[in-house]
């Protein structure tokens, strides 16, 4: 796999939120004004060529712009093995679909997202199966409220 080509996030259009893991990845989406992330998937990876291929079709069908992936630091803000993964994820999915990848420190979305499924009265089941794609919805939200920076 090479180096993706570095590409500036799009100033408007819809992006796609992700929650990386290595089993899991929760995905959200938001409206192309960039106004609100709502929860879209969670896809179980399956392998290269299988992730390869649902990756670019959710971009296509989404009609994304733009990745906003969730950066897993330390809570001191070190970056750790997990952040290298995250970016390493970043920089594969722009290599696989085209589409340009910021990063977003993603602490303690994981339990806000619990928190707000343990809210709304949810059996265990439920928000293990929702929980990935409620937390790339914060993670975008989070993005989306402090204006969509650049730099990240």
């Amino acid at each position: 796999m090479s180096e993706p080509d570095p590409k500036p996030l799009p100033s408007t259009g819809r992006l796609l939120g992700v929650d990386y893991g290595t089993v899991r990845v929760g995905l959200a989406v938001c409206d192309p004004e960039r106004r609100i992330a709502s929860p879209v998937d969670t896809y179980i990876r399956r392998g290269i060529a299988a992730d390869a291929a649902y990756f670019q079709k959710l971009a296509r069908e989404e009609r994304a712009v733009g990745w906003v992936v969730g950066l897993a630091v330390h809570m001191n803000g070190d970056e750790g093995t997990k952040a290298k993964e995250c970016r390493a994820f970043g920089d594969w999915l722009t290599t696989e679909t085209g589409l340009p990848a910021v990063f977003v420190d993603e602490r303690c979305t994981s339990a806000a997202a619990e928190a707000f499924l343990l809210d709304a009265g949810l059996t265990k089941k439920k928000r293990k199966e929702r929980l990935d794609r409620v937390a790339a919805q914060i993670i975008l939200q989070t993005f989306l409220d402090a204006g969509c920076p650049t730099e990240t």
